[in-house]
């Protein structure tokens, strides 16, 4: 029988050692394409129906995020469309998944991917309402186009800005975006409503489109990692962060959300901007009341689990969320969803999916309501 391992396709990216053998298949997770960056796989196998598959990913335990695979599973499809969870195991070295494909032909990837066929379909069916404006901003390190999607009155008095996918192997971020933007485009929404009374909203559904196609996990084309370009971005490094950054000051920022997803805590949380020495006590009760609401708007969401407060260092203006904070003075917040399950709520066949994260981008509106009328 001939099996064969495939990942020449968007955001695939494996290297094959040897699959001669279906029960010995031994693979190494690639490197991001400018950086020394190992955690992001998403590939093809054919010919293996029925066949008990066994990859080993002999380098999994010099990744980026070694603990990242204790107690994770990996996702697989047979349509790219419904994603759910196999057999996966870590021996502190090797990862190794075990699954007989029902199909002739399934994908296995590090988390639900979010294809660059699926962004553009989002902003160009975000773009047929009339409450947004689709705005290019201009191009990345490799000429794709990074857009923003500007949803309700510009004349409003306060600004929300949405970023995602600073991060592009964090794909869980781009469907929080996609269901954050449904719900805000939903006129039977009632928080979609009143929420474009009260602002308008700045969207970048993806901060890092070089990144996304290639398979990356954590940077762009130029190697950088954008949550750490925000004090001093470049055209010719970062043009992402550049862009946006230079258009958030022409427009203002009065609330500011940062969504990733995190490898190691199967927790969904914030993480603010306590560490700032400018950070006083009328923001801690800002960032506390937001957190309090967004846990009565989705039982996901907790604030137990977490990164805990940093002391300051020179890189943290370097980051996006306590740079907005130090620049703007306005809510700040960094969103971390898992790429493995809720621990509070664990879902066995899909674990954290895409289709979750589309649930909790819609809740987010109420506590972001709050936030605006307070």
């Amino acid at each position: 029988m001939s099996i064969k391992i495939s990942h020449q396709f968007d955001a695939g990216a494996i290297e094959v050692l040897r699959a001669e053998d279906p029960s010995a298949i031994e693979l190494n997770i690639r490197k991001d394409s400018h950086a020394d960056i190992v955690q992001w796989f998403y590939f093809r196998v054919q010919g293996a129906r029925a066949t008990p598959l066994n990859m080993r990913f002999l380098n999994a335990g010099s990744s980026a995020y070694p603990d990242g695979w204790i107690d994770y599973q990996a996702v697989a499809s047979y349509d790219r469309e419904t994603w759910f969870r196999v057999p996966t195991s870590y021996d502190g070295k090797v990862m190794t998944i075990e699954h007989a494909p029902e199909f002739d032909s399934v994908y296995y990837a590090y988390f639900e991917p979010y294809s660059w066929e699926r962004h553009l379909a989002l902003l160009d069916s975000a773009q047929l309402s009339p409450l947004v404006k689709q705005v290019d901003l201009g191009s990345t390190v490799e000429g794709r186009d990074l857009n923003l999607l500007v949803i309700g009155d510009p004349d409003s008095a306060k600004k929300v800005w949405v970023i995602a996918r600073q991060h592009p192997g964090e794909t869980m971020a781009e469907w929080f975006v996609e269901g954050m933007v449904e719900a805000l485009l939903d006129p039977a929404n009632p928080f979609g409503r009143q929420c474009l009374n009260e602002a308008v909203f700045y969207v970048v559904p993806n901060m890092n489109p070089d990144g996304s196609v290639r398979g990356n996990l954590r940077t762009n084309a130029a190697g950088a990692n954008l949550n750490r370009e925000w004090m001093t971005p470049t055209m010719a490094r970062s043009p992402e962060v550049f862009l946006v950054k230079q258009k958030m000051h022409e427009i203002g920022c009065d609330l500011f959300l940062d969504i990733h997803g995190d490898e190691g805590l199967p927790y969904v949380f914030v993480a603010g901007s306590e560490s700032l020495e400018t950070f006083g006590a009328a923001q801690a009760a800002e960032q506390q009341r937001f957190v309090d609401d967004f846990k009565v708007a989705s039982p996901d969401f907790q604030d137990v689990h977490g990164y805990g407060v940093t002391p300051f260092t020179p890189e943290t203006l370097t980051m996006g969320s306590p740079h907005i904070t130090h620049a703007f003075g306005c809510l700040s917040l960094t969103l971390e969803m898992p790429f493995k399950d809720n621990a509070n709520d664990p879902d066995p066949e899909a674990g954290w999916s895409g289709p979750r994260s589309v649930e909790l981008g819609k809740a987010i509106l109420q506590p972001v309501l709050r936030s605006l009328l307070a």
